[in-house]
């Protein structure tokens, strides 16, 4: 008699947390928007980055072109 009893409240308890809430898919949505604005970010942060070491790069050549 217990193991019936144990499995319907093991299977009972995998169908109350495989329910998703409102509060939930709002939190997961709001997770979402704050990825893609920190990858943006990082994005914009690299590119900075790279033309910033162009630049660095650029005046590397001119500072040996002009020692020669």
């Amino acid at each position: 008699m217990k193991k019936p009893i144990f499995m319907l409240l093991a299977l009972g308890l995998f169908t109350f947390a495989s329910c998703e809430s409102n509060t939930e898919n709002r939190t997961e949505e709001g997770m979402e928007e704050v990825e893609q604005g920190t990858e943006e970010v990082g994005n914009d942060i690299e590119e900075g980055a790279e033309e910033v070491e162009a630049g660095v790069e650029e005046g590397a050549e001119e500072v040996e072109n002009e020692v020669q």
